[in-house]
């Protein structure tokens, strides 16, 4: 794969109008950006669930928050690519004149990643796949094709993803996105359909990026950008390298920002953070900095941000170096997987003591099976409602819908994305709302 293919400033439902003058498709990549932080569904994502269910008075992150994060840590990481190469070639620009806006690409592509995940984080996606392997769901199975089924029966938060940015929802067109094709190539983690996912010896398909309904319009932008392609059928593809970024980026926050979040919540004590974090920060006057300051919080804060800055140059020294076999799509690792020793064994004993710790912890745990119910619970009601509709109570829960989501379609796996494209996007304290108010638990406000 070659960069003056993969970055293009054309955009999605809007090619007619695609310029390809670098002076003005600099600008592209930043419109990108802006056009996420003004739109609804990233904006609703400051009410779903990242690890810990919303505490109240104590500060943890959301998947707003999040994003943001990752967003800022993806911006270093391409940037640094990018001074690295100008470092060895002054005249970079000039041979490839939209290599200087990689910052700009990945940055927008991380505030993208978390736009498909449903309310109550990864079990939200446990939940809505077991309905349709449950009594309730497994109905449908005869009435979509294999390739189908897969899709529901997996439900996939990255797919999702790119049906938000790419799918024209009724009556809005393509939406507030219209998105560039690097950007919408960027956040595709495992480029492939769903019956080619969760095959983990290649890393493009440990899961799967795209469904069904939106295969075609991935096929456009991989042709457009000339992704490798591995196979037809299933159709899988190479990653586009800037995913090795954006991947990074959340990788690199999510495993520093849970300990941090898990201190404040008092489920690790300072001193284990400490531990963990202090082999990650490189600074070997850390410990008599930290004696200055009496404060636990401001301690983990200090501690955080040097690790991060650690991760973000051992991960841009990484693809910098394996650019060539990234290239290819030949590197068959996460960055913050491969970084050397002895960050990669700490990075490791954090995903341990999160595994045990953190993601066991009883008010996850009770979130995720909080999820199952509401989750189930909406879908028991409204997929059965919206393919049938014959009676007053059906017709009553198809109203619910917003009209943005209601297909012309008249198949029955386009009638199920309808009903998935309006729970997966509630938040969680809607998703809990609604339920208790269908099921009769408690009652709308008449105000």
């Amino acid at each position: 794969m070659k960069w003056e293919k993969l970055l293009s400033a054309k955009r999605w439902g809007s090619e007619d109008k695609y310029n390809a003058d670098p002076a003005e498709a600099r600008s592209e990549f930043q419109r990108d950006y802006d056009r996420l932080i003004f739109s609804s569904p990233f904006r609703r994502l400051q009410n779903k669930t990242q690890v810990f269910p919303l505490p109240g008075s104590v500060f943890v992150h959301n998947r707003l928050t999040h994003s943001l994060e990752v967003a800022s840590v993806g911006k270093s990481l391409g940037r640094i690519f990018y001074n690295k190469l100008k470092k060895e070639d002054p005249n970079i620009d000039d041979q490839l004149p939209l290599i200087s806006e990689i910052g700009n690409i990945v940055s927008a592509a991380c505030l993208a990643h978390d736009l498909g995940n449903p309310a109550f984080g990864h079990s939200g996606e446990a939940a809505i796949s077991h309905y349709f392997t449950d009594d309730a769901g497994l109905r449908y199975r005869d009435k979509v094709t294999e390739s189908q089924w897969a899709d529901l029966t997996h439900f996939e938060g990255n797919a999702n993803a790119f049906r938000i940015l790419t799918h024209p929802y009724a009556g809005k067109g393509y939406g507030s996105f219209a998105l560039t094709y690097s950007t919408l190539a960027a956040i595709a983690k495992y480029p492939c359909e769903s019956i080619a996912g969760h095959n983990k010896s290649k890393i493009y398909t440990k899961k799967y990026g795209f469904f069904q309904s939106e295969q075609a319009g991935f096929q456009k932008i991989a042709a457009d950008l000339e992704l490798d392609m591995v196979t037809d059928s299933p159709l899988v593809y190479k990653r586009h390298p800037l995913v090795y970024l954006v991947e990074a980026a959340d990788d690199i926050c999510y495993n520093i920002i849970d300990l941090e979040d898990a201190h404040r919540l008092k489920i690790l004590s300072y001193s284990e953070v400490e531990t963990l974090l202090l082999r990650l920060c490189n600074d070997p006057n850390m410990p008599a900095r930290l004696t200055e300051i009496d404060d636990e919080d401001a301690k983990i804060s200090l501690l955080r941000a040097k690790s991060i800055s650690t991760l973000i140059f051992q991960c841009s020294e990484l693809f910098y170096n394996e650019q060539e076999a990234i290239l290819n799509g030949d590197f068959n690792s996460g960055l913050i997987d491969a970084i050397p020793e002895p960050y990669r064994s700490v990075m490791k004993d954090i995903v341990k003591i999160s595994v045990n710790k953190i993601y066991n912890y009883s008010s996850v745990v009770q979130i995720e099976v909080a999820g199952y119910k509401v989750m189930g619970g909406l879908l028991e009601e409204f997929v059965p409602a919206y393919l049938n509709n014959n009676s007053h109570y059906t017709r009553k829960l198809v109203d619910l819908i917003p009209k943005q989501f209601i297909t012309s379609k008249t198949d029955d796996y386009a009638k199920i994305q309808t009903v998935l494209d309006f729970v997966s996007g509630m938040t969680d304290l809607y998703a809990v709302e609604l339920f208790r108010k269908i099921k009769g638990i408690s009652f709308p406000s008449l105000s």
